[in-house]
């Protein structure tokens, strides 16, 4: 970091990031950082729960919840809470069945000290499913956690792992509002088929990306540009937008020599000034 590159890019925490930052800064070095988050997944009243508990399921476990633009926590409409519960624990059966030994479709925690930091985030008086362990193979089973509020250790950081929490809501507004106040999340997704809805969300709060009824996928099409905002991120990557990043443009004028008005040159006249305001006008 103490040479003196021309463009940094740094995927990682967000504590990290702030030392690529300050590091890059002393020479000017122009960066991009994609660094994660709290990515909500809202799941309104309307929302096609099976699906939703299904690609919620999906994008949070995938890689035991290794990745920055998975699923963080659930904001669930109060009406369907118990339903969702219902349809999340079924797909965590279906998808991660038979946790004796080493799943195929399954991964450990990078190392240890994530593992003793992700076990310490498990309140075992608000699991409802999962929140059991292998410390010597660094294996945490699916994990949901639900009655979640905003002020529980495991809301506090980004998880980056496979522990997810619930939080009911009754208010929509309400819930936006508690978004807003926290860091800018890398990703946001809806499950909902409420247009203004959506909208509303989508418009009052900041974030990277994200998707409607779906999770993660919109990080696999190279024609959406990925990139956080805040402290999620700057720059964005993928595709052209990777070309972009990596590339200076140069602006350049040419111009041709057979004119040249002399009111550009000095000395400067009140009589040139007024004609500059009359072509102004």
């Amino acid at each position: 970091m103490e040479l003196n590159f021309d463009k940094i890019f740094f995927t990682g925490s967000i504590s990290v990031g702030k030392i690529v930052y300050e590091a890059a800064a002393k020479n000017l070095t122009p960066v991009t950082l994609e660094l994660g988050g709290k990515s909500p997944a809202f799941v309104l009243s309307d929302a096609n729960i099976k699906m939703a508990a299904k690609r919620i399921v999906w994008g949070k476990f995938l890689n035991a919840g290794q990745t920055c633009v998975a699923t963080d926590y659930v904001l669930v409409d109060d009406k369907i809470k118990a339903e969702l519960i219902n349809e999340i624990v079924k797909q965590i059966d279906i998808q991660f069945p038979n946790f004796e030994s080493l799943p195929e479709n399954y991964v450990q925690i990078i190392n240890n000290k994530n593992f003793e930091r992700l076990i310490s985030l498990i309140d075992s008086e608000k699991v409802i499913k999962g929140g059991t362990f292998n410390k010597e193979k660094r294996i945490i089973n699916p994990t949901l956690m639900t009655d979640v509020s905003f002020n529980d250790r495991v809301m506090q950081d980004e998880i980056f792992g496979p522990i997810l929490p619930m939080v009911s809501f009754n208010d929509l507004n309400e819930v936006i509002h508690e978004v807003k106040i926290r860091p800018k999340p890398l990703a946001l997704y809806v499950f909902s088929k409420n247009r203004s809805a959506i909208k509303k969300i989508h418009n009052e709060i900041s974030f990277g990306g994200g998707a409607i009824n779906e999770t993660v996928m919109h990080f696999t099409n190279h024609h959406i540009p990925l990139g956080g905002t805040g402290a999620s991120g700057m720059g964005s990557y993928h595709g052209y937008a990777g070309f972009q990043t990596f590339s200076h443009f140069k602006s350049i004028l040419k111009k041709p020599n057979w004119f040249e008005p002399k009111m550009k040159y000095a000395p400067y006249t009140s009589k040139k000034l007024n004609t500059i305001k009359r072509l102004m006008e």
